[in-house]
């Protein structure tokens, strides 16, 4: 099944409505077959899987990472295809979370006289697929707040200087980061303050991520990098009825830029609305790279899913630099944001806390 997952993580990022899934076909413990889901409208990650192994199907194990779909889409049933290929046992990471088809696939395959077990590696699974979760179960993307502190919790000195506080490895993976979600977020103060590209820069190239910078009140500058990219990702400017008119219609003039008008909560972009939109843009998860101001917002209406934070051996000292958050925070420890299924990963020098908040996503 790791393999299977290693497979599916090629997908991650590129696969939106659909999930990221990978499968492996094997015969006495040898892998003789193996797929991936790499886009919507292709083949599924079992399709492949089974072409790959050929007649070797007859008689082996499959193992998936989600439950083999029992539905005819833009692509046949997978269950059909497995019965076909005369698969004898079926492994999966997790249940299709599709309430509207969830074990329909395993009863057609026990139906078939096929042995099903599921479960196998699932926290992993779960963890791979939650973007698609998340979408699938409340029609918005999983939201990952990611950014990178000190060792005494800040994100800039008291002038807003933040280049560089993590190292070149963090950096690197950050952008392998962006390239596997569908959309990253900031707010207009990081706009202003840093003119940031927001882009994927990797060896290979990398994919860029949807740009979408919250700006209640249309202050972006005309000519912001973010707006001029040559990019295939568009950049989704979110304001309010606050935003002129005029300024509006300027940014709809550039071919990249799509302008979202959104109701407002407090004199500020309704954060809920927005993520609502960019569900229906079929924009399963979104990097929020900051800042406080916005930190703050995802923080206090309880929509932040999963935090990466990315710590450095520095200390910044004093009490008058940027935090991760502005605001006073919550009173009570009983009201702090928790983080469950957490996981360090090192970089150089630096670390890595990656966790999912609690309560989890419904699965």
């Amino acid at each position: 099944m790791r393999q299977a997952l290693e497979l599916a993580r090629h997908g991650v990022g590129r696969t939106a409505p659909n999930p990221a899934v990978g499968s492996v076909v094997v015969v006495e413990g040898k892998v003789v077959g193996r797929g991936f889901h790499p886009q919507a409208g292709q083949p599924h990650a079992e399709i492949f899987a089974l072409r790959d192994a050929g007649e070797l199907s007859k008689g082996a194990d499959i193992y998936v990472t989600l439950e083999p779909c029992s539905h005819q889409g833009k692509t046949g049933p997978c269950c059909e295809a497995i019965i076909d290929a005369q698969i004898a046992r079926v492994f999966v990471g997790v249940e299709d979370p599709n309430p509207l088809v969830s074990g329909r696939g395993l009863e057609r395959l026990r139906s078939a006289g096929i042995e099903v077990t599921v479960g196998v590696c699932e926290q992993e699974c779960r963890h791979l697929l939650a973007p698609f979760v998340k979408h699938i179960t409340t029609g918005k993307p999983l939201v990952i707040l990611k950014a990178g502190l000190t060792l005494d919790g800040f994100l800039a000195t008291s002038s807003g200087d933040s280049q560089w506080i993590t190292n070149e490895q963090s950096r690197q993976h950050v952008h392998r980061v962006r390239d596997r979600v569908d959309a990253i977020m900031v707010g207009i103060g990081t706009v202003l303050q840093d003119n940031p590209r927001l882009t994927t820069r990797l060896s290979h190239g990398g994919r860029d991520p949807i740009r979408v910078v919250v700006d209640s009140q249309l202050r972006i500058p005309l000519d912001a990098t973010i707006l001029h990219l040559d990019s295939l990702a568009k950049t989704f400017i979110a304001t309010t009825e606050l935003a002129s008119d005029k300024k509006i219609d300027q940014l709809r003039e550039i071919p990249t830029v799509e302008v979202l008008v959104l109701p407002t909560k407090n004199n500020q972009v309704d954060l809920d609305a927005l993520l609502v939109r960019l569900g229906e843009q079929n924009i399963q998860s979104v990097l929020v790279e900051g800042g406080a101001i916005l930190n703050r917002s995802l923080f206090a209406e309880k929509l932040i899913d999963r935090v990466m934070i990315y710590l450095a051996p520095k200390l910044i000292g004093g009490n008058d630099a940027k935090g991760l958050f502005s605001g006073k925070g919550v009173t009570k420890l009983s009201e702090a944001l928790e983080l469950k299924e957490v996981r360090t990963q090192s970089f150089g020098n630096d670390m890595l806390f990656e966790g999912e908040v609690v309560p989890c996503l419904p699965v």
